[in-house]
This record gives structure tokens, sequence and C-alpha cells, in this order.
């Protein structure tokens, strides 16, 4: 039966309703710090829960980045793609408002817009659906309270994937109980709402919020329109059993301008795609997206035995996705659920412990996805109809040792299947068809020395993991090309050495050195009217150096808060072996990513409570197809941003913070069209930007600082 996604609005904003009236009547807080303090600890002090380590970041023997709180509040609140960009050999990119891509060492030659070939989690829930994608659009700034980045392989403990993987928290286990209200505005008709009822008591911590957020965007024809409504509650149902339930519903919609060609990109950077090639123009096909997603997410967690722990997840999601492009109109509708289990053993010893982890996960969808022929961006005539069935599933294990804090030892893998049941019925059916990956190991090992010289904290770490990647749905029935069911799956190998420091118990150094290979990389074509179709393009090598660095400036002596921190990544991405036709692009660079970038930030805050940050971030040309025959000029990007905080009978807090971004008005180009038909690669970034942030908080307790 097709799902009515007008009834489910309707069931959404009841469900919403009883959320926001269960929440105000347990607003009792618990004695806890604030988020202004807690999420200004120096990153190696967070602690990582990636690979089930629970450790601080600096002891974790794998390449792992945090984005938290206060790198969010560096930029606009808004979105995270600044405060992503921070990060090491991490990418994120926005084509225009709401249409996002997310690159992890040369993840993105798979996917125009989203998340391909990158794993990722909310609140334990794998959200990333069994045919591989993940709409991260769906999700509001305000969902993402802390974002662990897994670089490289993540598959002997999540999964398929050889681009990494995303652990989102949406929120802090000290949540404290009050009510948030925050009003942001700025350029290009920018609008932002925000409002939170919080809880926090002994036994159940939550939040639940609503998010509206709407611009015109800097380019024609690129308006955007995003609601998201959320719920996280955590209940401590005892000493030994706690309880975490996620729930969010998201509305978007964003019109899509296309990319433009070099020409067009010189002459009006800020137009969107004309009409050409027997093509209507962008605005004349009403291009645009229409998504809407609906998820909610149980995790229970119990120590069931004095050694022994389990963790469950069971999930539902669903995602009704409407795209009126320049060669058709889609419409998808893309249900699926899904589980994961693990147990935990953990042995003690005198200087010394052992874990070790196993469990499953099980997901299944089933989707249906109709293109029409699109008139004046209204669905005509059914063209094709097809319905596919993915189901993935994996078991893994994984063993730590730590011998005497010096040193720690991590092994793991996992066994991996997908299948996939495809049937066409319009215009005519070729019967079912099915492709299965069944039977690939994933394995991973790590090791770190652990040094400790008078107050310097030195740990050197390598790891080597193999990862696979299966084509995802929409590799495999892409918008522009034949169904394609003979892609096989990508297979890469994972090197890492490095050192994390924490020298003087301040300065912070992160540099990872890596070298990776890939075999039968999928990659991504655009034909004349923007569909893309997908091929394999036989071996890479990529290989390069990440380092971070962050020291406290100051701290108690000048300012209350005050870090300075630098960020470098130098990759070196080439085809090892790419023959199309009559074409070799071996030797060339991989497009979509520069071979240098560079971040560096300041930002402080007063005991009288001004707050200010710096930024800057630089990236290298890019080549934009593989020919190597365009690129993408290097730019710099500078952004300001200061603020006052009041506390009034310290239940009140009241901000009010004010940026600037693109501060000297760089003209460059973000989210490129890689291999464009027609040389359409182009897709303008906005220019020197203001925004305007007002928040008024009230708790239930006095407010902790």
């Amino acid at each position: 039966m097709p799902f009515n996604i007008q009834s489910q609005n309707y069931l959404n904003k009841i469900l919403f309703s009883v959320f926001i009236l269960f929440s105000s009547h347990f607003l009792q807080a618990q004695q806890s710090q604030d988020d202004t303090t807690r999420n200004y600890l120096p990153l190696p002090d967070i602690q990582i829960r990636a690979f089930e380590q629970n450790r601080s970041e600096v002891n974790v023997p794998a390449s792992i980045n945090v984005v938290n709180k206060r790198t969010f509040n560096l930029f606009s609140p808004t979105s995270i793609v600044q405060a992503v960009n921070t990060t090491p050999g991490v990418r994120m990119e926005e084509r225009s408002p709401g249409s996002y891509r997310f690159n992890i060492r040369g993840s993105s030659l798979r996917s125009l817009f989203g998340v391909r070939n990158v794993k990722v989690y909310y609140n334990d829930v794998p959200i990333t659906d069994p045919g591989g994608q993940t709409y991260l659009n769906q999700l509001g700034y305000y969902n993402f309270n802390s974002l662990e980045i897994i670089k490289g392989p993540g598959s002997s403990l999540y999964g398929a994937g050889t681009g990494g993987v995303l652990l989102i928290g949406s929120m802090d286990q000290n949540e404290q109980a009050g009510i948030t209200t925050e009003y942001s505005t700025g350029s290009y008709n920018l609008q932002n709402i925000y409002a939170a009822i919080s809880t926090g008591s002994q036994k159940l911590v939550s939040r639940a919020s609503y998010q509206h957020q709407q611009s015109d965007g800097y380019r024609a024809h690129t308006a955007m329109q995003k609601d998201v409504q959320s719920w996280t509650g955590l209940f401590k149902m005892s000493e030994t059993k706690s309880l975490k339930v996620s729930y969010f519903y998201s509305d978007l919609f964003y019109e899509t301008p296309g990319a433009l060609t070099k020409a067009e990109y010189d002459a009006n950077p800020r137009g969107s795609r004309p009409a050409g090639g027997g093509f209507p123009s962008a605005v004349a096909a009403k291009a645009s997206i229409h998504q809407k997603e609906f998820m909610t997410g149980l995790s229970y967690t119990q120590h069931f035995a004095p050694k022994w722990e389990n963790k469950s997840v069971l999930y539902g999601m669903y995602t009704d996705f409407r795209n009126p492009a320049i060669r058709n109109y889609g419409k998808n509708s893309e249900p699926h659920a899904g589980g994961r289990t693990q147990f935990s053993f953990t042995q003690p010893f005198q200087q010394s412990s052992f874990n070790w982890i196993l469990g499953g996960e099980w997901q299944e969808g089933f989707s249906s996805v109709a293109i029409h022929k699109n008139v004046n961006g209204n669905p005509d005539s059914l063209q094709t109809y097809d319905e596919i069935n993915n189901r993935q599933q994996f078991v893994f294990t994984q063993a730590t040792l730590d011998i005497d804090k010096a040193w720690s030892l991590i092994g793991g893998a996992s066994w991996n299947w997908l299948k996939v049941k495809f049937q066409r019925f319009v215009p005519t059916t070729i019967g079912l068809q099915t492709r299965k990956f069944d039977n690939q190991i994933a394995p991973r090992f790590a090791v770190m020395r652990k040094l400790k010289i008078h107050s310097n904290e030195i740990n050197l770490f390598s790891s080597v993991s193999r990862g696979f990647s299966p084509p995802s749905m929409d590799e495999l029935v892409p918008t522009g090309g034949a169904i394609n069911l003979g892609l096989n799956a990508e297979e890469g190998l994972n090197y890492d050495a490095g050192v994390k420091a924490k020298l003087a118990n301040k300065l912070y150094v992160d540099i990872d050195a890596f070298w990776f290979s890939l075999k039968n990389a999928i990659v991504q074509r655009r034909d004349a009217g923007g569909g893309d179709y997908y091929m394999n393009s036989g071996k890479t090598n990529q290989h390069g150096i990440e380092t971070y660095v962050s020291y406290p400036l100051l701290e108690k002596k000048l300012f209350d808060q005050g870090l300075v921190w630098v960020s470098h990544t130098w990759h070196d991405f080439h085809y090892k072996e790419f023959k199309q036709l009559t074409n070799d692009f071996s030797g060339k660079q991989m497009p979509g990513d520069p071979q240098h970038s560079f971040s560096m930030g300041v930002d402080v805050t007063t005991r009288q409570g001004i707050n200010a940050a710096l930024t800057y971030y630089y990236a290298g040309k890019i080549a934009l197809n593989d020919a190597n025959t365009a690129y993408a000029g290097a730019y710099n990007v500078a952004g300001a941003k200061i603020g006052y905080q009041k506390l009034v009978k310290n239940k009140w807090r009241m901000r009010l913070n004010a940026g600037i971004d693109n501060l000297f008005d760089e003209k460059y180009s973000l989210g490129n069209d890689l291999n464009g038909f027609g040389g359409r690669y182009y897709n303008a970034a906005p220019g020197r930007n203001f925004y305007l942030a007002l928040m008024i908080q009230w708790m239930s307790k006095k407010i902790l600082l």
C-alpha cells in the first residue's frame, strides 16, 4: 500500500506536540556543567565513541577527528559546512543552499550531492539506507551536538564502505532543563528560527526541538526552505539499564540552479543554467528537490552480567523524494528498517585490560522509483517505473588489548552480505533481476605505543584496514543512464601511521600519513540533460598527510576561554589504471579534491562575556574532469564573528552574535559537477555575506558556569 505522506505529516505534528507537552512536566535540572563549559574542552580530552573505544582522542589508534559545539559556534548557526572544513582530510561542499556533499579522502567521486561511500550513524541509528545513500541535508544545524569522523575504511565494525564513517550525536547526556529560543537573519533573506524544551533529571534527559530555515540563495533559482522536528530522550532505567530514543521529521525543499560553463560562470556567476541543446533552462523546468524524511529509533543498553554489556538498536525510516529536473521528473518512495546488536566483554588486569565485541547489523529497504516526463515542473507521462529491494547484513567482531598503559592492540573484522532485487515494470518488464555481493570480509588491525615523558603524552600509532563498497541504488539505477547491474564493488586497502601528542598538557598535535589503494573505483559522469551515470574506473593510488595542531590561548590569565588552531591537508590522488574506450586516464589526478587545503582560526571568550573568532580557509586548484583539462581555481575565504553573552539572575542567558562570511568577497566555485557534460562544472559560492543571531535561554535551576 502506498505511503500517505500527508497523513504522516499530521501524525508527525501530533507526536511532536506530545513530546513537547511530555517534556514540560520534567523541567527539573540535574546539577551539571553548562554547555558553554563542556563544549570548550580541548579536543584531546573529548571521549571518542568510534570503534567503541570510549577514551580520549589522543589515546585512540585510528585516524579520527571530532567536530564539537565549540567548532560549530565559530560560524553561522545555519550550516555545518565551514565547521567540518576545519578538519584535515575532510571536505564538505554546498552546491546551493540545502545541497550538500561530504568528501573524506576523495570519496566524493561517487556523489554529486548527499553522502555515498560513507556510513552515517545518528544517535547509534544507521541512517545510511541499505542502498548506500545518506540524506545528510535532512538534518538541521541544531541536530549536530558532536560529529566524529573516521577517515578510511571502518568496515571492521560498521559494514560496507571505503570512504569512512560519521557518528553524529544530537545531544549531550548532561543536558540542563530549560527553554531555548534563537532567531537568525542575514544576507539573501536568510531567516532561521529555533525553539527547544530540554529536561534534565537523574532518570530522564531529553530535548524536543523545532527548526525552520529559509533563504533566497546567492544564485538565481536557489531558494531553500527546511523544517525539522526532532526529539531525543535518554532514560536511565536503573544503574545497569538505559534507553535512548531518537525521532526526527524533516521537510526540505530547494531549487537547483544547475552547473555553469566557464564562460557562463565568468560572465554571471549568480546565474542559473540557461536553455540549450534541446533542454529547457533550470528555471523553466522548475528544477528542484523536495525531500520528506521520517526516522524513529531505539537504542537499549544493559549490563546483564558483571563483565558483559549489550547494546541493541531498532529503527524505521522513510524518505519521500521528488526531483523535477531538466531532463525528467523523478518520484522516489524509500522506506527501510533495520537493527543492530553488539555484546561487549571486558576483563581488567592489574595494569592492563581486554575487551571483546561481537555483533551484527541488518537493514532492508523497499524502494519504488518512478520517472516521468517533466512539463513545467510537473510530472507528466510515466517513462519508467522500478521496484528495488535492498538487503544488507553483516556480523562483526573486535578485540582490544591494553598492556601496562603502554600498548594498545586492536584487531577486528566484519563479514558482509548485500543482495539487490530489481524489477522494471514500465515501459516493459524485464523480469526480476538479482545482484549479490556476498562473503566480503573486511579486517582491521591497529597498534599504538604510548609514551609518557614528564608532562608530555606522545602516542605513536599505525593501522591497516580493508574496505569494500558495493554500488548504491542510485548508481545501479541512475537518472541519466540505462540500468547497470554490472557495476562491481570497490575494494580498498588502507595504511595509516601517525602521532598524537599532548605536550605540556596544552599543545595538541595530530599528524597522520596514509596510503590508500582502490580497485574498481566507481566514478560519476553527467550527460547533456544533467543526468548522472556511473562506471568502474580501474585502480587508484591515494596518499597524503593530514595535520591538526591546537593550543589554548592564555586561558584563565587573560581569557576565560581561548584557542588557536591550524589544520593542513596534503593529498596526492591519481588514477593508477583507468582506460575508457580510446581515452587513457592512467596517471591523471583524480577530480574533486585539492592537493593542498589549509585552515586556521582563533577564538576567545572574556570573563565579561564577550566572544570573538577569526577563521581562514584555503583550497588549492581542483581538477574537474578525469582528463585534467579543466580546473577550479584556488581560493581563500576568511570569516569573523563577535558576540556578547549576559546572565540575568543566574537563570536567564541572552546571547547576541554577529558575523561575516567570505570577508574579502572571493569569487570561487564550491560543489563542482565533476565530469559535467559540455564543461558544465561550476557552481558559484556566495560572496560576502552577513548574519545576526539572538538567543534567549531560561533554565529551571541556576546556570552553572
